[in-house]
């Protein structure tokens, strides 16, 4: 377990929004823990160290509550919509060894054959993974791959230790050759006879009050 991830959690007796306020104004973040059958605990945490922490996906705390330590799973965060400020946390107690269910985000690594391109089209895969051991993201190499190659769930390597959950089909990388955004040879003639039309009427326009003039 990582020494950083060791988070110094007072317990709190006080709710509601007022005591929220008061928390985060102090710089810091109301949360509570539950899970494994115990009673909500409410906490007080240190806000900026967490919110460094939580950047990460599946974040796991080693919060340490009256000298004692607790694993957490961050389970829920609430931000303010405007300034992007946490407001709250859920937490879900974890114990050593366990195995959890957790959204893994996808990484790209690599570039594809020359003129293609590759589409992440699964930004996460759902795993299972010992609570200790989640891993951060999962690589997915698209080195040299050619237009047509279809990468799916089944086809990922994953990390030690983690097993795949839900639809080993799921299509996760597609590489193709993008579409060309240029006209074609019939279109940019047609628009040229377009502008050569508007010309031609605009002149037209010109040369008429001269003629009403005779």
């Amino acid at each position: 377990m990582d020494e950083d991830n060791k988070v110094e959690a007072t317990p709190r007796d006080t709710f509601g929004k007022g005591a929220a306020r008061k928390i985060r104004a102090a710089g810091k973040i109301p949360a509570v823990l539950y899970g494994h059958g115990t009673a909500p605990q409410h906490l007080t945490l240190p806000g900026h160290q967490v919110a460094l922490l939580i950047r990460k996906a599946n974040a796991l705390l080693d919060l340490q509550i009256s000298g004692k330590s607790q694993l957490a799973l961050v389970k829920d965060v609430q931000k303010d919509p405007v300034h992007q400020v946490i407001e709250h946390l859920d937490l879900i107690v974890i114990t050593r060894g366990e195995k959890v269910q957790v959204e893994v985000p996808v990484h790209l690594e690599g570039e594809p054959y020359p003129g293609t391109i590759a589409d992440l089209d699964a930004k996460t895969l759902s795993l299972e993974a010992e609570a200790t051991h989640i891993p951060e993201r999962i690589v997915v190499s698209v080195e040299g791959l050619e237009e047509g190659t279809q990468i799916h769930a089944k086809d990922v390597e994953l990390p030690k230790g983690s097993t795949l959950l839900g639809d080993e089909d799921l299509l996760v990388v597609n590489v193709h050759v993008p579409q060309k955004v240029d006209l074609g040879e019939e279109a940019a003639a047609e628009a040229a006879e377009g502008e050569e039309a508007a010309a031609a009427e605009a002149a037209e326009g010109e040369e008429a009050p001269a003629e009403s003039a005779e």
